[in-house]
């Protein structure tokens, strides 16, 4: 299972940096704290349905996207 969040939190980091956009900035995409995002990325943190998917469209990417391979 974490692994599930690892590979989560760096498919998220890899789409906001190809985005060039800041933890801040995907923060306010998608209704969260800065220090959220962060923790996600790095796996310390495990985010709700709603809030991958607020991710997920602030990146314009789907679920599917974030859970290649599982």
């Amino acid at each position: 299972m974490n692994n599930l969040f690892k590979s989560v939190g760096f498919r998220i980091a890899k789409n906001r940096i190809l985005l060039n956009l800041s933890q801040e900035k995907l923060a306010e995409l998608a209704h969260v704290h800065r220090n959220f995002i962060g923790c996600v990325e790095r796996a310390e943190r495990r985010p709700s349905i709603n809030t991958l998917l607020r991710i997920a469209k602030a990146l314009n990417i789907s679920m599917e996207e974030l859970f290649k391979d599982f």
